[in-house]
């Protein structure tokens, strides 16, 4: 049975989590869906590192990387026009004013709610020629 979704398919995600069994569970969920995972990174220095050296359509960033914010890195992303949906424990309230349009997955999250959310997000960036933007 195909799991896959169209919009996810190829997907190149960079995850941005810094709890390593939640970063492989969230790898074994979307490589289930044909994604290709950039990362994870558990660092703020690190997912930019990788934003850097590798190309990425759309990202998943925890808000608390272990007592550092995830805001530099969707500072970059949007500067780049990436879409990113952002993971929390705390709720969509405490997401920064100024980043709060953006999606917000509550954690704890189920795998069918993931892949949702992110390629709900996906499809809103894909141009009329089925080219990612």
């Amino acid at each position: 049975m195909d799991t896959t979704l169209p919009a996810l398919a190829g997907c190149r995600i960079l995850v941005v989590e810094d709890e390593m069994m939640i970063a492989m569970l969230i790898e074994d969920i979307l490589g289930d869906h044909g994604c290709r995972i950039v990362g994870p990174a558990s660092r703020v220095a690190v997912a930019l590192r990788l934003l850097a050296e590798e190309a990425v359509d759309i990202a998943l960033l925890d808000v608390n990387l272990n007592g550092e914010d995830s805001y530099p890195i969707a500072d970059e992303l949007a500067r780049r026009g990436i879409p990113y949906v952002f993971a929390t424990g705390y709720g969509a309230g405490s997401v920064r004013l100024g980043y709060a349009p953006c999606a917000v997955l509550q954690k704890p999250f189920d795998p069918a709610e993931l892949c949702a959310c992110l390629a709900d997000v996906a499809a809103k960036h894909v141009d009329s020629a089925g080219t990612r933007v």
